[in-house]
């Protein structure tokens, strides 16, 4: 008798109907997964461009650098959410400038990639203010910097110009991504890597780490606040 109610579930378990049951549902669960993930991918690859240049994520490269940022992006939580409250208040403004000179609205993200909208924020370089300008630069584009003013940490005048810089690199390349590029690393260095490197496409060159995380983190960050 207790060899016969011992370990009563074993036949159940090793039916051979219910383990090709199990294994069914569990393809059919995955392969829905893999179709949903598809889709979502598919869903990004259609909204993502920059100033209405395509990324190309068909590239495994390209795609798997913009989705570290966006995972990186997505996770900043009370930062993000701090972000998020300046961005309903200051970009706004910053488009109404950019729009005036011509400049596609995407650019708007540098000044939150370059100094999350804190005026404050200074970089060992000497870079300060919404749109991290050091000292020279600012002063070339019409901004006061010395011991008493300094123009940077005001959001009309240092964003008006920002617009004179990004429109005089675009005068230089003609392609708003690369001047995007060029607004971090300067417009003398990235052209010294287009033509060493013999490409014409942000996406094909080896940058510095910086420079080469940059249109992608503006990307991720247009991104993350389009769909706040």
């Amino acid at each position: 008798m207790s060899k016969l109610y011992s370990n009563p579930q074993t036949e159940l378990l090793e039916d051979p109907f219910r383990k090709a049951l199990d294994q069914s549902m569990k393809a059919n669960v995955s392969q829905t997964l893999a179709e949903k993930k598809n889709k979502e991918i598919q869903m990004i690859s259609n909204q993502v461009n920059f100033a209405d240049e395509n990324v190309p994520l068909e590239e495994e490269r390209v795609k798997r650098k913009l989705d570290k940022y966006l995972k990186q992006f997505a996770y900043l939580k009370k930062s993000s959410h701090h972000i998020h409250r300046k961005a309903d208040v200051l970009l706004p403004k910053i488009s109404k400038i950019l729009q005036s000179y011509g400049i596609p609205d995407d650019f708007k993200y540098i000044a939150v990639v370059e100094s999350s909208l804190n005026p404050g924020t200074t970089s060992h370089k000497g870079a300060g203010g919404y749109w991290q300008f050091i000292p020279s630069t600012a002063r070339l584009y019409g901004l006061k910097v010395n011991g008493k003013v300094d123009d940077r940490l005001d959001l009309h005048k240092s964003t008006h110009a920002a617009a004179r810089y990004i429109k005089s690199l675009y005068k230089e390349f003609g392609d708003w991504t690369l001047v995007a590029a060029a607004y971090n690393v300067g417009g003398n260095r990235l052209k010294s890597s287009l033509r060493k490197q013999n490409k014409d496409s942000y996406y094909d060159l080896q940058l510095n780490a910086e420079t080469a995380s940059y249109v992608y983190k503006i990307i991720s960050m247009k991104t993350i606040l389009d769909q706040s």
